[in-house]
């Protein structure tokens, strides 16, 4: 029913500054300001994707400059600790990588994203190699797809298949990415059935309804003809 939603591949950026697994703590530093990076993903071989560094990766290095950690933090906070006195990427990535590969949807993108509470995927092929990255910002870009454009998708998969009937009469429009379905609707107990796909169509923010009852005496009288045919069918 609904059109081809967009693919990671049609967001992603696909010049990637990567390191290998010996970059020094400075020259990962150095690439991240140059690049505007708050990730970068490390690679061996020909490309393949072994693990990511990120800031948070490097922080500790600061934080515990200057400190003398007590038994209690030294326990708790192991995996910080280590990476304090990393020095290298292959010692302060974050491994294996979590990635997505390029024919995923956005949405399973973001899901990523949110549960792993990353800002950035590297983006590989079934072999695991590099391909391009993909941001939150670049999630976000189908946000500014045109109302009219909306509106013609949400109009033509979702209006004219749950409510055949009642096209002529129902009247999309779209504002800001703020869709409101109005006029008369035929069946309203398909609406909430309506919300949920409407919010499905790549660049919708919200969804109002301004629905008033289908008016019955506007449909043709039943044919009398048929009931005569049923009556004596039976």
């Amino acid at each position: 029913m609904h059109g081809t939603p967009h693919i990671v591949s049609d967001v992603m950026t696909h010049t990637v500054a990567a390191i290998g697994r010996g970059a020094s703590f400075k020259e990962i530093v150095r690439m991240m300001q140059e690049w505007k990076a708050s990730a970068l993903p490390v690679l061996e071989g020909e490309g393949r994707v072994v693990g990511v560094v990120s800031e948070a990766d490097l922080l500790p290095k600061e934080e515990f400059r200057d400190s003398d950690p007590d038994r209690y933090t030294q326990l708790r906070r192991l995996s910080d600790l280590a990476k304090a006195g990393a020095v290298t990427a292959g010692e302060l990535m974050t491994s294996p990588a979590l990635t997505v590969h390029a024919n995923a949807t956005l949405a399973q993108a973001a899901r990523t994203m949110a549960h792993a509470r990353v800002k950035r995927l590297p983006v590989v092929d079934d072999g695991g190699m590099l391909q391009g990255i993909v941001s939150r910002a670049d999630l976000l870009k189908v946000f500014l797809r045109d109302d009219e454009d909306i509106a013609e998708e949400v109009r033509r998969e979702v209006v004219s298949y749950l409510f055949p009937y009642s096209t002529p009469s129902a009247r999309v429009t779209v504002r800001d990415g703020v869709v409101t379905l109005s006029g008369r609707i035929r069946d309203r107990s398909l609406i909430p059935v309506a919300a949920r796909l409407i919010r499905a169509v790549e660049g919708v923010v919200d969804v109002n309804f301004d629905i008033s009852e289908h008016d019955r005496s506007s449909e043709p009288p039943p044919d009398p003809s048929n009931h005569s045919e049923n009556a004596s069918s039976s």
